[in-house]
């Protein structure tokens, strides 16, 4: 079996944080969301895993994965975001004929998708992962019985269950014939829950399966400090971590400080991660805190908050509090007059002032 994940999209619901980079890339307790993916189908005994990119994602989705060991990566070349079936139809020729995990790039699983891999077998033509939600409108939603689906509709109006289609989905090849003749809906993409649709009318066997677990689908900027602070609970040491170098500082809890971070003088209350080339000084660190590599956090209080790679917080009379500042954002104190708020906000942008 065959894992394909999919990293093309453009993230338009984070922006501007995916202005210049795709989201699967944005670090979460200090790694790639995408690198959660390949770790997950590793698990699952899986090795072959194709990664479907974008001409805009392949170099910045490349550099994430490096040294993903013992993975065999492969990478796809979404001409142009036409869907999730247009986007294993690019890839039909890497899957040759296998079965195959369809995972999308941004999900994140507590669980895994081994059981999804395990309830896959000959004669079923595709395992479907579901999550129960308060608000199914936005996504697929399956109707259930006895195990197996037997409806499925694309962010339906009025939804007839509650259980959406979540991240994952394992295939036998019999859906790539249907996907080569799928035709575009009317917002002009290929489904892949039409595909799904008609693997089943044609008499195939499609099996739901609840997930175990907590599932995160990191589309908006709630979402990824929720599952930023969901992923530094699962750290699995209860205790400090400390590669880096540490002075005078008090380290509290599920702390991981990476080789080449430096704290000094400061609190660290975990679960926080720190990565390498990262300094620390004179500061708080609370709870729920992701500090990219060569990040600074000087003078200042973060919490609940992610800092991406080079991001500078310094001289801030307020805590700053479930936050998030992109590769090389900077928020530091005015000095001098006139006394105001110096802003410079891109495209989309959130700010409130406290």
């Amino acid at each position: 079996m065959k894992g394909l994940i999919l990293a093309a999209g453009r993230g338009t619901r984070l922006r501007p944080l995916t202005h210049t980079r795709p989201k699967p890339v944005i670090r979460l307790a200090g790694k790639p969301i995408i690198r959660y993916a390949v770790e997950n189908l590793l698990q699952a005994g899986i090795r072959e895993i194709g990664v479907v990119v974008s001409p805009d994602t392949q170099e910045d989705i490349r550099q994430a994965l490096r040294n993903c060991l013992p993975a065999d990566i492969t990478y796809i070349v979404q001409e142009q975001a036409l869907g999730i079936a247009h986007a294993v139809g690019v890839a039909r020729e890497w899957l040759e004929g296998s079965p195959f995990v369809l995972y999308l790039g941004d999900n994140l699983f507590q669980k895994g998708v081994q059981p999804f891999v395990e309830a896959f077998r000959p004669g079923v033509g595709a395992v479907i992962a579901l999550v129960r939600v308060p608000d199914p409108r936005q996504f697929g939603v399956a109707v259930l019985e006895q195990g197996r689906i037997t409806k499925l509709l694309e962010k339906p109006k009025d939804p007839p269950s509650d259980l959406a289609v979540a991240g994952v989905y394992v295939f036998s090849p019999s859906i790539l014939e249907i996907i080569a003749n799928l035709k575009p809906s009317a917002r002009g993409e290929y489904e892949i829950t039409d595909a799904i649709q008609a693997l089943m009318d044609q008499g195939h066997t499609v099996l739901g399966q609840e997930i175990a677990g907590w599932w995160k689908d990191t589309g908006r900027p709630d979402d990824l400090l929720d599952a930023n602070r969901l992923l530094l609970v699962e750290q699995k040491s209860p205790t400090p971590v400390v590669e880096g170098q540490v002075e005078d500082s008090k380290i509290t809890g599920r702390v991981v400080v990476e080789k080449g971070a430096t704290v000094r003088n400061s609190t660290v209350l975990g679960p926080v991660h720190i990565a390498s080339g990262a300094l620390i000084e004179g500061a708080y660190i609370g709870p729920f805190t992701s500090i990219g590599p060569n990040a600074r956090v000087r003078q200042a209080e973060v919490e609940f908050s992610i800092l991406e790679e080079g991001a500078v917080v310094e001289d801030v009379p307020l805590r700053l509090h479930e936050c998030i500042l992109g590769v090389g954002a900077r928020v530091t104190r005015r000095s001098g007059l006139p006394k105001a708020h110096k802003l410079v906000l891109g495209d989309l942008s959130s700010l409130e002032l406290a």
